[in-house]
């Protein structure tokens, strides 16, 4: 007979590297477990691998590569150590104790072996990475599980690969939304029915032939927003180590303040040019299907941190939010007379850039259409100068183009601010504090969702630029 259960009111909740990366983080996050589980029971949480283990697993696999194993050797060594000792602390069934330990020395043991594998092909391909880099969001449900099981909660380990099935682009992979849903619902509303809390691996999928794959750096978060989509979920909370997204960066900035509610598309906005706290692509698929997003201390629980609302309910228009930078770029400029003849030059060398894998952040064009300039990044610098040389051959030649010029070392600063262009006063006052400072502004545009100013500065003044900024932000 089929079942016909559907859960109502379900909650997401994924957890970060520092929330489960030492024994006290861990019961932090199992508390937080137990408590939202006895006031949302359709609960489903989403886990990273502890703190530094993917670091140190790619790390391993790439020196392998390398005809090196003493890499691998000391992460075995190091992971062992650190999951045992939760599993110690954590784990208060014998049956269990063992049998966790069992399975974290065979992935540990199987991982050594195909660290071996790699060194004799003496080579590390895209395919081979996902498999090692996918292993610490592993081991790390299965310990999060039990943990959370000893503590009077019953939770099940689910590999994301049962759920999220993606294409084959590995270290990329995009998932296909439907039959994930179809998935989701599958494996996890059993899970649901029985009260069970699915304890399931952030960051990975698998395709149609089983193979994993993993969904990019920091995909952790866009498997919480997938698997959220996949079951219809009302809420996806994402807790961290920090209270929520910043006003800016509070190393740099001592005053930053945790912002109680923004947009999609400023938070979107935010991700794109520097903010760490949300994996851009989390949000979209979150907005697109009506589900709330919570950013959230895993320490400070308590703590409402940001709620992420619609467009449509933005709030404090016309009020500066935050202030973020992006750094390690060069400013790239194209002039000359025959780049006023449409679009074709400035298509020319965008293209030329796409083609070669190379993505600008932004691209700033004179009101004259005589010059072209955009950031990109330090390790690419040459490897653009080439690009352009090379297609811009012929302007060049019949001195349509001038030169091409390339900036001293340059960040990206971007002001957050709902209806940025109808409030031709915020951009006044950011343009005359940073005036004021003596600050140089290299380039500045708009971002097209009407939210962002960019500003492109020196690096040595971004700093302070900040600072200046930040203490036009609006903060009741």
């Amino acid at each position: 007979m089929e079942n016909n259960f559907v859960p109502q009111d379900v909650l997401v909740m994924k957890f970060g590297g520092t929330s489960v990366g030492t024994v006290q983080s861990m019961k932090s996050t199992i508390q937080n477990i137990k408590r939202c589980k006895a006031e949302r029971p359709n609960l489903v949480v989403v886990t990273s691998a502890i703190s530094g283990a993917t670091n140190a697993l790619i790390k391993s696999a790439t020196d392998a590569a390398a005809g090196n194993l003493t890499t691998a050797e000391k992460t075995t060594r190091e992971l062992t150590a650190r999951h045992h000792e939760m599993i110690d602390k954590l784990v208060n069934d014998p049956n269990q104790w063992l049998q966790l330990k069992m399975d974290i020395n065979r992935m540990l043991t199987d991982f050594s072996n195909f660290c071996n594998a790699i060194k004799i092909l003496g080579e590390l391909s895209p395919r081979a990475l996902d498999i090692v880099s996918s292993l610490g969001e592993r081991m790390a449900i299965r310990v999060l599980a039990a943990g959370v099981s000893s503590a009077g909660v019953p939770a099940k380990a689910v590999e994301a690969s049962e759920l999220i099935l993606t294409d084959d682009v590995f270290q990329s992979a995009s998932p296909d939304m439907v039959r994930t849903a179809e998935k989701c619902k599958k494996h996890l509303y059993p899970l649901l029915e029985q009260g069970v809390v699915p304890i399931v691996t952030g960051f990975m999928g698998a395709t149609e032939d089983g193979i994993i794959t993993t969904l990019g750096r920091g995909g952790s978060d866009y498997s919480a927003a997938i698997i959220g989509v996949g079951l219809g979920a009302t809420d996806v909370w994402i807790w961290t180590d920090v209270t929520g997204v910043m006003s800016a960066d509070p190393r740099i900035i001592k005053d930053a303040h945790t912002i109680p509610y923004l947009t999609f598309s400023e938070i979107s906005e935010m991700a794109f040019y520097g903010a760490k706290v949300l994996h851009p692509k989390s949000v979209k698929p979150c907005v697109d299907n009506d589900i709330r997003m919570r950013i959230c201390n895993t320490f400070y629980p308590d703590k409402m941190g940001t709620i992420l609302v619609k467009d449509s309910e933005a709030r404090d228009i016309g009020k500066i939010k935050a202030v973020t930078s992006a750094s390690g770029f060069k400013l790239v400029q194209v002039a000359g007379a025959g780049m006023d003849s449409g679009m074709a030059v400035s298509a020319k060398i965008l293209s030329s850039l796409v083609d070669q894998g190379i993505n600008v952040p932004m691209v700033i064009e004179s009101s004259s259409e005589q010059a072209i300039c955009f950031p990109v990044e330090l390790k690419k610098i040459d490897k653009v100068k080439k690009t352009l040389t090379s297609v811009l051959e012929k302007e060049i030649q019949h001195e349509d183009i001038d030169l091409i010029t390339v900036s001293d070392q340059v960040d990206i600063l971007t002001v957050i601010c709902s209806g940025l262009k109808s409030h031709p006063e915020v951009i006044a006052q950011t343009l005359n504090g940073m005036v004021e400072k003596k600050f140089d502004i290299k380039a500045m545009s708009f971002g097209p969702s009407d939210v962002s100013l960019n500003l492109i500065v020196n690096s040595a003044d971004t700093n302070a630029a900040l600072n200046t900024i930040h203490q036009l932000i609006h903060n009741d």
